[in-house]
């Protein structure tokens, strides 16, 4: 049996590692903190398989500009004297074009779709309850005519179950969007989509490894740097001493990156800082029972459990990790703008996390130039939406089996 170190202890880290085991590899887990601890704590909760639209698109550029310059826009900049920022935005910027966009979708749709039908095959070892899990579908909702008519008229995928809706019938459709009626331009309804509790998620996961046969256990301690020698990698240094096994993963978020380096490899992510907050739910309140996604504000929506979830933002900061006071009070406020009634505001919990996303808002899976150095990074903010399908490529990859689409756009180039 050959070992397996995977270093992350997230969703990405926890899914990486529970696909290995299936396929038959003795796996340790490295975490520094408590699983679930970092980027899946409190995300946005929502499992969009089919709105998987990158953030590179044409026009981002010229809107991005005119964020910086609202108080709560959804983007916000601060320059740094790292390199890395500054490759990143280049690289990012010359995705940001249609033909780029529609290969990266396509290729994200099919991920999505691989991603729905493995969490599908986990829920024989994973009870949805555990987790929050309900198929609450996921309407996207637009304030301005213009998006609402392009998206209206976009031809959906042969299997996407999509309706079109005027702004009363969205209302119908989810009470809790009454006091934004004045502003819709409409709405598109899709089933199939979900909302879970990631954080629960990964504690649940986590508790099905350590009972697998093949678990090795999990180490916890900081991965240092990798060591290399012969075109191979024969060690990685932790706090927790030299750890060494045949194959290493690396799914460690924005930590990849420095990892990476000490290994010789660049790895285009940077740390799209979001924010979230999660307020309970009163029985008299009227909170959305189907995800929401306001379009122009970037702000979803989603009932997790006996709480509403309101996820937005993206702080191009660095790795700072620190909750923005003046984010959350302008978040808040659009919330209760948009839904007054949605839950106890007044009982709020604030929080930010640090998404690693590449350039063009695909993923990286599978092999490097070490024989024996494999990558699942790069998710971004749809980690959770990703995680299974990416552990099940990522596993597939390592066993040699064929994947189940091109990977072209998937890997590291």
């Amino acid at each position: 049996m050959q070992e397996v170190i995977v270093i992350g202890g997230g969703v990405i880290g926890l899914t990486s590692a529970w696909w290995l085991l299936e396929a038959g590899y003795g796996v340790t887990l490295l975490e520094r903190n408590a699983v679930g601890s970092a980027a899946s704590l409190r995300n946005g909760g929502q499992l969009s398989y089919r709105y998987v639209a990158p953030l590179a698109d044409e026009g981002v550029p010229l809107k991005a500009l005119q964020w910086l310059f609202e108080e709560n826009g959804p983007l916000r900049f601060r320059p740094e004297a790292d390199l890395r920022q500054w490759r990143w935005l280049t690289r990012f910027l010359v995705n940001c074009n249609a033909g780029a966009n529609s290969k990266t979708t396509a290729r994200l749709l099919e991920l999505g779709e691989l991603s729905r039908r493995a969490m599908a095959e986990l829920e024989v070892f994973l009870p949805l309850y555990e987790f929050a899990w309900r198929d609450a579908g996921k309407m996207v909702v637009y304030r301005s005519k213009k998006a609402f008519n392009a998206a209206a008229a976009a031809k959906p995928g042969a299997e996407e179950a999509r309706e079109v809706l005027s702004p009363a019938e969205c209302v119908a459709r989810e009470p809790a969007l009454a006091a934004a009626l004045p502003v819709l331009a409409g709405g598109i309804f899709n089933r199939g989509e979900a909302v879970a509790d990631c954080h629960a998620f990964c504690v649940a996961l986590a508790a099905r490894l350590a009972a697998h046969p093949r678990f090795q256990g999990v180490v916890n301690g900081e991965a240092r740097r990798f060591i290399t020698d012969m075109g191979k990698v024969i060690g990685l240094d932790t706090s927790a001493g030299m750890l060494g096994a045949d194959h290493y993963v690396l799914a460690a978020g924005i930590q990849s990156r420095s990892l990476a380096a000490s290994a010789g490899i660049y790895l285009p992510l940077y740390p799209l800082k979001g924010y979230s907050l999660t307020a309970p739910i009163r029985p008299t309140d009227c909170a959305p029972e189907i995800s929401v996604t306001d379009v122009e504000r970037k702000v979803l929506y989603a009932r997790i459990g006996d709480s509403l979830r309101v996820a937005a933002m993206v702080d191009m900061v660095g790795e700072d990790t620190s909750i923005d006071a003046r984010r959350i009070a302008g978040l808040t406020r659009q919330v209760r703008e948009t839904m007054p009634h949605g839950a106890d505001y007044s009982r709020i919990t604030p929080w930010a996390g640090l998404r690693p996303a590449t350039p063009g808002s695909a993923p990286i899976i599978g092999a490097t130039h070490y024989p024996n150095l494999w990558l699942n990074v790069g998710q971004g903010p749809l980690g959770f939406t990703f995680a299974c399908g990416s552990a099940k490529l990522l596993a597939g990859c390592m066993k040699g089996g064929a994947p189940p689409f091109a990977m072209d756009g998937l890997t590291l180039r």
